[in-house]
């Protein structure tokens, strides 16, 4: 999930950060022809951030996201600057770092990531296919030990699942990041870029969760890859701090567009 927060309208940023801007492959979200590279690797993502403000006719934007949108609102602050006035990222630079994604980590983080080893072979390609919503509950409460949600909000997300191109995207993402499946040729220039570890230029809070065990220790060692205004937050919850912490979530919305109008 990601929100935008255009500078001349600062009330859509609640609005947005609850309902969300639709990812790629989830949801009401559609390809214009079927030639199209299911792509989920990270330049399209951040691309189609800059893509959808354009389309809006937005010029500058705040952007706030965690997970996957955290991932594309990285990207596009990275790349566009010009286009960002500030970023609130859950978890640090989330930007991925795809050769680093060659070699081990520790058992404990590996363990964790579980579902990403299983999606590079076929088998997790059809338990994706299969079992989209029992395979994402898991990785809820996994993500999440201590967050109670109710069946409502799960189905309100899990109705993204079905989306025909829903598990094309997901496992070109976790394949591509892995460095065992090719990108979309347009994007290389992009992901040459991203390769390089740009830093993000523009005000930005990154954020923690205590209880995230996809981020075992936090992101505050991030801090050196932000080269504008910066502050980091620990909050205590998993890893959907959106929506088990939305206060703390918003408030950092409205911090960082708070330093951009002063």
């Amino acid at each position: 999930m990601f929100s935008l927060v255009p500078d001349f309208q600062l009330a859509i940023s609640m609005a947005w950060n609850f309902t969300g801007c639709p990812l790629r492959g989830f949801g009401p979200t559609r390809f214009l022809s079927e030639a199209t590279i299911r792509s989920g690797q990270q330049a399209a993502l951040g691309r189609d951030i800059v893509e959808l403000l354009d389309a809006l006719g937005i010029e500058r934007a705040l952007l706030a996201g965690y997970d996957w949108g955290g991932l594309a609102s990285c990207v596009a602050s990275a790349l566009w600057p010009e286009r960002v006035t500030g970023l609130v990222s859950y978890a640090g630079y989330d930007i991925i770092d795809v050769e680093r994604l060659g070699h081990a980590y520790s058992p404990s983080l590996e363990q964790a990531v579980w579902y990403q080893h299983l999606f590079q072979h076929e088998r997790g390609r059809e338990c994706l296919d299969l079992h989209r919503r029992e395979l994402c509950r898991i990785l809820w409460k996994q993500w999440s030990p201590h967050w109670i949600f109710d069946e409502a909000t799960f189905e309100r997300t899990a109705a993204s699942f079905d989306n025909s191109d829903f598990v094309d995207v997901v496992i070109h993402s976790y394949r591509f990041d892995f460095g065992l499946a090719e990108g979309d040729p347009a994007l290389a220039p992009l992901e040459e870029r991203l390769a390089q570890k740009p830093l993000i230029t523009v005000p930005a809070i990154t954020m923690d969760g205590t209880q995230d065990p996809l981020k075992p220790g936090g992101t505050a060692d991030h801090a050196k890859m932000f080269a504008a205004r910066h502050e980091h937050r620990t909050v205590e919850c998993g890893h959907n701090l959106p929506w088990e912490a939305p206060r703390d979530f918003a408030d950092a919305i409205l911090t960082v567009n708070r330093w951009t109008q002063g």
